[in-house]
């Protein structure tokens, strides 16, 4: 059985809003599985998904770069140790140079980046190094998506650690801008109910149904109850379906509607997402030394 830490109630209470005995409960059943013991406490509570999967654990940031056509541009994800280097002037220039060489070259992959040419260095990977050397961290480039707009492409950095980039064709600039905004805060994970995977849509229903039937309504109601559940979660993950932070008496399409403009397609990057960042232990550390003297 494994242990259930004070560290793991708390990451399930801040992900689900329930009480503490409840999550831990829950994490015993799952015997600490986090994503298990949340799927657990969605069937018994009725609580919303969360986002456990995909929580921030590593330090870094996002940088973007759009040709000044609006047509053709990239977002990068650069890593680092800590959120100190994270706002260091060097390292977020570094983190701009990478994403000026993924929007100029022709790359597939991190490793083809690596060799892209570099403001005052060699190469994309030769800039990483010297890096590395000055600032005393490791240093990586984990991703970074090249955009080819069939509209116009829009970004909005929330800070460093959150980016996103719109192709929205019509409208003005304003309301690309807004809608970058919106995806930042309400976070959805495609333009439209089309997009949403079937085994994405599976899963909810398996946890719809469990929920349902602890009811003990009718097999007929409950099948109703589920496909009404699909349908307010396909609204709420999708862009078209979400309410408009600016205005939420109208969703998004209602917005597009009436601005004649149309979102072809999307992506934002949060810093660390799905990374798990190693919690060193300080003590053991030392000791560990003192005995290896």
């Amino acid at each position: 059985m494994a242990e259930i830490t004070a560290a793991m109630v708390k990451e399930l209470r801040e992900a689900t809003g329930l009480g503490m005995m409840e999550c831990k409960k829950a994490l015993t059943e799952a015997d600490g599985d986090l994503k298990k013991a949340e799927e657990l406490m969605r069937i018994k509570s009725g609580a919303k998904a969360s986002k456990v999967a995909g929580r921030i654990a590593a330090d870094g940031a996002v940088g973007v770069h759009i040709a000044a056509d609006g047509k053709s541009g990239a977002m990068v994800e650069v890593n680092c140790e800590t959120d100190f280097v994270g706002k260091d002037a060097n390292f977020r220039a570094f983190v701009d140079a990478v994403a000026m060489a993924a929007a100029q070259n022709d790359v597939a992959d991190v490793d083809g980046l690596a060799k892209s040419a570099c403001p005052g260095a060699e190469s994309i990977s030769a800039a990483r190094e010297g890096l590395v050397m000055k600032l005393g961290e490791n240093i990586s480039v984990r991703r970074f998506t090249r955009f080819a707009a069939k509209g116009r492409l829009v970004h909005y950095l929330h800070g460093s650690k959150i980016g996103v980039v719109v192709d929205v064709e019509g409208g003005d600039e304003q309301l690309g801008k807004d809608l970058a905004m919106h995806i930042a805060a309400s976070k959805p994970i495609c333009v439209d109910r089309t997009q949403v995977s079937e085994e994405t849509i599976a899963k909810e229903r398996e946890i719809y149904s469990a929920q349902a039937k602890e009811s003990g309504k009718p097999e007929n109601i409950i099948a109703k109850m589920v496909d009404g559940r699909i349908a307010k979660f396909l609204a709420e993950v999708t862009l078209l379906g979400q309410p408009f932070v600016k205005n939420p008496d109208e969703t998004v399409e209602q917005l597009l509607k009436v601005k004649q403009a149309k979102v072809h397609t999307f992506q934002m990057y949060v810093v660390g997402e799905g990374i798990e960042k190693k919690k060193d232990d300080f003590v053991a550390e030392v000791m560990a030394q003192v005995g290896s003297k």
